[in-house]
Formats: C-alpha cells, structure tokens, sequence
C-alpha cells in the first residue's frame, strides 16, 4: 500500500496534467538500482509529477516495480499504462533565503500621457525601470546618478 492516496478526481486531474510529459527516468534491464531510485527523487522533488519508462515486457513485473517506486519514494501511483508508469507526489516549498544587502529589482511603473489639447484619452504605458533607474516628471527614465561630494566635507 502506497504511502500517498488519491481520489478519483485528483488521480484524473494528474493523469490530465501528465499526458503530455516525457519519461524522465528509465528502468532497463538492471530493474530498480539505486540510481534510478536517486533520480526519480530528484525529479519528483522539481516536478512532482513524472512518467517513468520500464523496458520490461512483463505487466507483474511492473506493476512490482509501480509498488515498489511509490513505497521507496513517498508517491502516489497515478496511471500505468503500457510500459510507461506516471508519479506524483507534492512538491515540497522551496525555502528563499533574502541575501542581506541586495537592493531592490526591476518594477514596472505605468505612465499617463495626456493629449496636449485635451481631446484624446491619456496614452497608458507600461515602462521596466531598474534598481539604478529613476522616472523623472516627464516620463523619461533616467540612471540615478551618485552624488558627489565636495572635497571638504569627503574629509581627508
């Protein structure tokens, strides 16, 4: 018995979801090494959902091998059909570490440009600006520019 279960509706929505995706691990004639089993984690880690291609013309031994992956790796087994087995198991969050010291990054600002006679609608445009980039009254993006000093208040 699988560690994970699914519902009918969830195995289905998988099962959609993983139609048009391409085997990432293979079982040759090998069967379950512990490479294959290093792989098929890392994939499920990044994906969550994977095929996997079994080059053995025995179903028994398949379905052994669909057991067996879902057992060893946490998974849910979602389809198995011909020799292609399909794997979900939920991604698990991604941790963010915010580097101290990083600035701020690209934003996307909206302008308005007025008609100068009044009788158009405002032009609305969407402009990229930089961490190092300023908008100025006009609406032209600009490179901030660091400030210098005089040499009596620099010091010596």
């Amino acid at each position: 018995m699988p560690a994970l279960s699914l519902t009918p509706a969830e195995r289905k929505a998988h099962r959609a979801d993983a139609h048009h995706l391409d085997p990432v691990v293979a079982i040759g004639g090998d069967g379950l090494t512990p490479a294959v089993l290093k792989e098929a984690d890392v994939a499920l880690k990044a994906h969550g959902l994977i095929k996997v291609r079994v080059f053995s013309d025995d179903r028994a031994e398949r379905e052994a091998l669909l057991a067996t992956l879902c057992e060893r790796l946490d998974a849910a087994p979602v389809q198995h059909i011909g020799k292609l087995l399909v794997l979900w198991r939920p991604v698990p969050p991604k941790e963010a570490a915010p580097s101290p010291g990083r600035k701020p990054g690209p934003r996307v600002v909206k302008l308005l440009k007025f008609s100068k006679t009044g009788t158009h609608r405002a032009q609305v445009k969407k402009v990229t600006v930089l961490g190092n980039q300023r908008l100025t009254a006009g609406g032209l993006v600009k490179r901030s520019k660091t400030r210098t000093l005089s040499p009596k208040k620099r010091g010596p």
